[in-house]
């Protein structure tokens, strides 16, 4: 073999540094800036990507805010339009409480006032019929016939008790 022969070996050194010279050179001037190059675009293109990342996820986050807050204010907006609502339909139903109670006071008012009137056409008219009863009893009953004035009077007299007790 004739690398293990040591007769060989300076020439083959001197090819070995050349050779390895060379290779260095080489990949030192046209490899490592390349490399280097592409290591540096690479660092730059994942920094723009992360500072992007980071805009992107400070504009949803901010987004997100401004949504939490519009629908919370949406929300307290509803609520208060709720309780307006409410508290109008609640005055609106007092009103016409009121109005039906003044109404229903109204007619209970005049019902009475009818009722009243009934009573004391009836009665009054009951007391000439009272009289006239009255007349024709004593006389069939003990033969007696009765003054009208006396009865008029005494049939009066009753039935101004009768009405005042009853009013009672």
């Amino acid at each position: 073999m004739p690398q293990l022969d040591p007769s060989v070996w300076p020439t083959q050194l001197f090819w070995l540094v050349l050779t390895f010279s060379i290779l260095y050179l080489v990949i030192w001037r046209v490899a490592l800036p390349r490399i280097g190059e592409v290591l540096e675009a690479r660092q730059r293109k994942l920094d723009d990507d992360l500072k992007k990342a980071t805009a992107l996820k400070e504009e949803a986050e901010a987004i997100l805010a401004e949504y939490e807050k519009m629908r919370a204010d949406a929300q307290a907006s509803a609520h208060e339009e709720l309780r307006a609502a409410h508290d109008a339909l609640k005055e609106e139903a007092e009103r016409e409480t009121q109005a039906l109670a003044a109404r229903l006071n109204s007619q209970t008012e005049e019902a009475e006032a009818r009722i009243a009137a009934a009573k004391s056409a009836a009665l009054a008219s009951l007391e000439g019929t009272v009289s006239e009863v009255v007349v024709a009893a004593t006389e069939k009953l003990i033969g007696v016939k009765a003054g009208e004035q006396e009865v008029t009077r005494v049939v009066g007299q009753v039935m101004g008790d009768q009405t005042k007790g009853g009013a009672h």
